[in-house]
């Protein structure tokens, strides 16, 4: 396949590719950036792209399809059927809206680890699927009343999460910090002691992952920074010392914003008040610590806590998310970096998705406008490809 009359932005380095001709193998994968189809690919599917920029498509570092909302509503013993069913819903809405890969970090029955083998054997149209399967809590902690994994001590969380990781998690997930959900709960309360962090961390170390932290505050990071954890969430509040620390190649913080800039939504999707109130009343904190992990070049990737397709202000979340870190202080192209090459090396696919380029995986978007000069061309994308297969619409 061919799409043609193209202008490509490569998103590492921030140049514009202008009236391009991108060739997508059988196999999926990019084979050739030209200026032109070569003579002779007459016989090949051409797309006219008409002048529209090609993207990789999105990649959404922090999901979670299986999510109930309210919060209250959740059935710790629901049927796995109708977890499965629920997120295969959302999993297509995702891959509808651009995103084409996504890393679930909780999903209840394991759904997310579900859903990637049913989509490898084409029962199922969705986003490419990194997954944690079930998220690790201390008893009474953040993550109780969702579903999760229990655990006390190290030696019960090392096993929680090798239990995770032999199930076929890429990642593990804990809770280091409360939330906002709950009411009376707040995001600077510690629940895990040092040797519990460090007992997942070394679980994960032994198969070769990494230790994804809800996290909400300083403290916490620090303490989770000092046993291994490599990947953060939310960090509503966040100092200046803390963000200097967590500046390094290999660790990565995912602002999700929308969890405090979103009341619209939160009001459709039936959100009971206090979770609403809890979560307004960060959101001064929580843009003011993005912007200190900004200034100090903490690595940011896009992720909404929210399921990524769904329509917030009239956007997918995804792209609402990523227009909330610009105005936190993000260039157009580190915003586009946090949704695809930065993304891509959280999730370690970066050899091979979030580029376009030869060799890589043929995820892409298309949309009207240049998305470095006004993001805001993100708002309409008018074409999906995942893996050289046209998903949604054509030029």
């Amino acid at each position: 396949m061919w799409l043609v009359n193209a202008n490509v932005v490569d998103v590492l380095t921030g140049e514009k590719l202008r009236d391009r001709a991108v060739q997508i193998g059988p196999d999926g994968r990019i084979v050739e950036v030209a200026s032109a189809p070569p003579v002779g690919a007459a016989d090949a599917q051409v797309v006219d792209v008409a002048g529209r920029w090609l993207l990789p498509g999105l990649i959404s570092c922090h999901t979670h399809l299986s999510v109930v909302f309210p919060f209250s509503d959740t059935d710790e013993r629901e049927d796995p059927a109708v977890t499965a069913y629920r997120s295969a819903t959302r999993a297509h809405q995702a891959l509808q809206a651009g995103i084409t890969t996504i890393r679930c970090v909780h999903e209840q029955n394991r759904a997310d680890l579900s859903l990637r083998r049913a989509a490898a054997r084409g029962w199922i149209s969705a986003p490419r699927i990194r997954g944690a399967g079930r998220a690790i809590s201390t008893v009474g902690g953040h993550g109780e009343g969702a579903a999760t994994a229990y655990a006390t001590g190290e030696e019960e969380f090392y096993r929680a999460a090798a239990a995770e990781i032999a199930a076929g998690a890429d990642h593990v997930k804990i809770f280091i910090n409360g939330g906002l959900a709950k009411a009376g709960e707040h995001y600077d309360s510690q629940e895990m002691a040092d040797e519990e962090i460090r007992g997942v961390v070394r679980a994960a170390r032994d198969s070769d992952k990494y230790v994804v932290a809800h996290s909400g505050e300083s403290i916490a990071i620090r303490q989770a920074l000092a046993q291994g954890v490599t990947s953060f969430e939310h960090a509503y509040r966040l100092d200046e010392e803390t963000a200097r620390r967590m500046v390094g190649p290999d660790i990565f913080l995912t602002p999700t914003l929308c969890v405090t800039r979103s009341e619209s939504w939160m009001r459709a999707n039936h959100f009971e008040e206090h979770s609403i109130q809890q979560a307004l009343a960060a959101a001064d904190d929580h843009l003011l610590s993005i912007q200190r992990a900004i200034r100090a070049g903490v690595t940011l990737v896009n992720g909404t806590d929210y399921p990524p397709g769904d329509l917030v202000d009239g956007v997918p979340a995804a792209v609402h998310e990523m227009l909330l870190m610009a105005e936190a202080g993000l260039t157009p192209l580190q915003a586009l970096q946090s949704v695809s090459t930065q993304a891509a090396r959280l999730l370690r696919i970066d050899d091979h998705v979030g580029q376009v380029r030869p060799g890589y995986v043929g995820d892409l978007i298309a949309v009207d406008g240049d998305p470095l000069d006004d993001l805001d061309a993100l708002r309409h994308i008018s074409l999906v490809v995942q893996a050289g297969s046209i998903i949604r619409g054509a030029a």
